[in-house]
């Protein structure tokens, strides 16, 4: 039986598409996985105080096996993957750094962060999920 992964994937709703083609990826690849990451229909985005969405965040990451994060520019401008970085950091788990396709310019805060930074491409992403996680 595979391993199922308990993945939080860090995104912004903005950037949907993103999230999306990692998605994909996983799926393509035929990873097993349980999404930890705070659903978009959630009202907590819109309706939800910062501090009810960290907690949020809080629960997600504690019970996942490791973190994947986004590696654009504006990763370096969002308080939100700061927070999902120290919550990581706390709970010890590992986090992979996917860098967006063709993007010249890419979050030095996520890539110092990472403890594995991979291309935009499936394999890569499951590779370092299956040897990290």
């Amino acid at each position: 039986m595979p391993k199922t992964y308990r993945l939080f994937i860090s995104h912004s709703w903005k950037y949907g598409d993103a999230y999306d083609k990692m998605i994909k990826f996983l799926d393509e690849q035929g990873i097993s996985y349980y999404d930890h990451s705070v659903p978009q229909g959630d009202p907590i985005h819109t309706n939800g105080t910062d501090r009810q969405l960290r907690e949020a965040i809080d629960a997600k990451i504690k019970g996942c096996s490791g973190v994947i994060i986004l590696a654009g520019v504006y990763s370096s401008y969002s308080k939100w993957i700061n927070e999902e970085i120290k919550i990581s950091r706390d709970y010890g788990k590992s986090i992979i750094a996917v860098e967006p396709w063709a993007s010249e310019k890419t979050s030095a805060v996520v890539k110092s962060a990472a403890d594995r930074i991979v291309g935009w491409n499936g394999k890569s992403l499951a590779n370092a999920i299956r040897e990290l996680f």
